[in-house]
């Protein structure tokens, strides 16, 4: 007995559309929080003096066609001669070092919390 039936390429298009917006939905919420842990962790690291870099700190999660990256930075101006490893400084901070965001990314325990995330998320 034979069955006709029709609509099946509307159905498997609009499934496609759904899963992708499932995982587009997954994929920034993994983004935000791996933008979320550099962030405390680059925290940890900033020398605080006025505290004044530490608060101008800014987390960005931006989604470009299929493309979303995530951007933690210093809005001070002079966060980038603090960061410059060839300009000699003092910190007061025990946990304060030259390239702060550069070695809250290079951490072992970061890289192992990012996978984590990542296989968390699009489970």
């Amino acid at each position: 007995m034979a069955v006709k039936s029709r609509g099946f390429s509307q159905v498997r298009k609009k499934l496609y559309v759904h899963f992708g917006e499932v995982f587009s939905k997954k994929m920034t919420r993994a983004a935000a929080r791996i933008v979320t842990i550099i962030g405390i962790r680059s925290a940890l690291y900033t020398p605080i003096d006025t505290s004044t870099l530490i608060n101008s700190q800014f987390k960005e999660i931006s989604v470009k066609d299929s493309v979303i990256s995530g951007r933690v930075g210093y809005s001070a101006e002079y966060a980038v001669f603090v960061h410059d490893p060839k300009v000699k400084q003092k910190f007061r901070r025990a946990t304060a070092r030259k390239e702060f965001l550069k070695q809250a990314i290079e951490d072992d325990d970061i890289k192992v919390e990012i996978r984590r995330i990542i296989e968390e998320e699009l489970a």
